[in-house]
Formats: structure tokens, sequence, C-alpha cells
């Protein structure tokens, strides 16, 4: 290998990202009863510390029988007394609860039945149709998918600024799309992943219709701009 194709090569594992998480791992399965998901964690911690049943009801105050059953998952323990398990463990609270398996949402949208929103870009004529909304998922994360049309009624608008990142996909058409003070000429099958506090949106309309995908992101605990 030359030299030239050598720093090509480092230059392409620089800019090659590192994920930290598996999108193609599995989890243990869960449990769909909760007594039963917490017996299961009850027992692995216990097991973890090498204890015996006799020694966690000295250490907790709960009895022998009262132990089997919630490691059986044959009963719902209390607060109080999950708070003691808890203690006597070592483990916060909450890690009592891992292995229950909470409902998660899907939300399937038929190709053309997209909801018709009104976002600030509707009023340059920007057609906004909202893939999917999850309340309250897990993840902490909110999600907001549009997919955008642009017709030869629309109008270029002044540019967007919001909280979170956003991801820009060409499906049909052309535009030049502005982030902070940089054109991308966007053309179908081009993507723009961005910071979406700068100023963006479609500044030049080159080809038109135009549609895109929009994805946008933010943490659930902060409101948008």
């Amino acid at each position: 290998m030359d030299n030239k194709n050598r720093q090509a090569t480092a230059q392409n594992q620089k800019l090659t990202p590192v994920f930290s998480q598996d999108p193609h791992a599995v989890r243990e399965p869960k449990e769909n009863n909760l007594e039963m998901a917490i017996g299961h964690e009850v027992r692995a911690y216990r097991k973890k510390l090498g204890i015996t049943v006799s020694d966690l009801a000295v250490t907790t105050g709960i009895s022998l029988g009262m132990l089997s059953k919630i490691e059986n998952g044959n009963i719902s323990p209390s607060l109080t007394t999950l708070q003691s398990l808890s203690r006597a463990l070592g483990v916060p609270l909450t890690a009592f609860f891992l292995r229950y398996e909470q409902p998660r949402n899907a939300v399937f949208v038929k190709s053309g039945q997209g909801v018709e929103v009104e976002r600030r870009g509707s009023r340059a004529g920007h057609q906004y149709n909202v893939l999917g909304h999850i309340d309250n998922n897990t993840s902490g994360v909110v999600v907001e998918p549009y997919l955008i049309t642009l017709t030869a009624d629309s109008d270029v608008f002044p540019t967007f600024q919001h909280l979170g990142i956003e991801l820009i996909y060409m499906l049909e058409g052309e535009v030049a799309y502005r982030h902070g003070d940089q054109l991308y000429s966007m053309q179908p099958g081009d993507s723009l992943f961005f910071d979406s506090d700068a100023p963006h949106g479609p500044e030049i309309l080159v080809k038109l219709p135009a549609r895109y995908l929009s994805i946008i992101s933010y943490p659930a605990n902060s409101a948008q701009r």
C-alpha cells in the first residue's frame, strides 16, 4: 500500500463513528408478571452476594416464608419490604423492576395517511405530514418525524432554530438547504444530519415538487423553542 492510500485509509478511520450501542443486540427476556420480575431480581442479587435466604432473613427481619414467597413471585411485597431488601442487597429500589416488561408502543402510518399539521413553515406553503408520535416513551427522547412537501406554491421561508438534532433525507426534487453559514445542494438520496440550534432550512427551491423526511429529536424534559 503506497503512502497516499495509507493516508486515505487513516482519514477514513478517523471519520468512522464509534457507537456504544449494538442495534442488533437482544436483551434477556423480561417478565410480564410484576411479582415474578421482582422475585427474579431479589434472588439474583442475593446469589450474587453469596448469601442464603436465611442470611437475608436475619439482615432484613423478613421471615423465611415471606422471602420464599417473594423470590418465587407468589406475593406482591410492600414498599417497606422492598426498601429493606434494597438496603440489605445494596441495590437501588428500581433495580427490582428491571425485568418487568412494560408495554411498548408503535405507530404504523399507511402511505398517504400521515396527519397534516400546522407548523411555522406552513405559512410559507410548506406541507407537514407527521408520520407518528409516541407519548411517554422510555428513551427520554422526543422524536418528531415529518414528511415535508414543497411545491410551486411554496415560498422560501426564513430559517428555523430549535432544540435538538435533526436528520433531513431527500426523497424528490432538489433544494439548497442552509445550515449555519453553509449551503448544501440536496438531491434524492442525500441526507443532512445536524444540530438544529443553528439557523437552518430550505433556502433555494431548485427543482419542484420537492419532498424530504425531517426527523427531529430532543430531550423529553425540555420544551421546544
